[in-house]
């Protein structure tokens, strides 16, 4: 159980799906209701076959060019703190790749369940070096199933907000929406130093053995 939300917790704060309402409400508000319930459906479906593949897949992928976990764990750090330090100001949508072009773009287009919300709105860099970390963590198979029904609640609560989009852009407003979002902002920090803390003290004791 402690996996279970130690997982959910981490991937719910680097996915923010709260930070993509604005973009979703702005690009579904001439679809209809069913409309845009499909597109919520799509879009978590989407994610979560995005955040699967990168927990089975990547270490394969890091293998093929040489990288070491430790490595993508400070490359994967270094863009959790700075999705974090963006929810903190504000700055969201830009530092995921969605700028007023894209935004443009995927209006003409007739679906945007994955691209721009569900790649690289949701599930960004971030996430996926989370999960190919998190790979080398759990190394048995009842902890990666637990992992994976992590995912899969993930998903499901991607689903829930998006398909509430305009009720809660309604409800709380965007001040409500940025002020959840710097609380959020500020667990994401904490997650990327502790990612890079680790890897760099791992470092150092293969190269001073004696330290440890």
């Amino acid at each position: 159980m402690e996996i279970f939300i130690y997982v959910f917790a981490a991937l719910f704060s680097v996915i923010n799906p709260l930070g993509a309402v604005p973009i979703f409400v702005g690009l579904t508000q001439d679809d209809t209701k069913e409309e845009r319930s499909r597109i919520s459906l799509w879009t978590a479906i989407n994610v979560f076959i995005i955040l699967i593949i990168s927990f089975f897949i990547g270490q394969y992928v890091l293998n093929f060019f040489g990288i070491s976990i430790d490595a993508l764990r400070i490359a994967g750090g270094l863009i959790i703190l700075n999705s974090g330090f963006a929810l903190l100001s504000g700055r969201f949508s830009k530092t995921r790749g969605v700028n007023k072009q894209v935004e443009n773009d995927a209006q003409k287009r007739n679906d945007i369940a994955l691209t721009p919300l569900a790649i690289p709105m949701l599930a960004g860099p971030g996430s996926m070096s989370l999960l190919i970390a998190l790979y080398q963590d759990y190394e048995s198979i009842n902890q990666q199933i637990i992992v994976c029904l992590a995912i899969v609640a993930v998903a499901i609560v991607i689903f829930l907000v998006m398909r509430s989009a305009h009720y809660l852009s309604r409800i709380l407003g965007a001040s409500g929406i940025v002020a959840i979002s710097r609380i959020i902002g500020f667990i994401v920090i904490a997650i990327g130093v502790q990612y890079i803390s680790s890897s760099v003290v791992n470092i150092l004791k293969s190269i001073f053995p004696s330290a440890s």
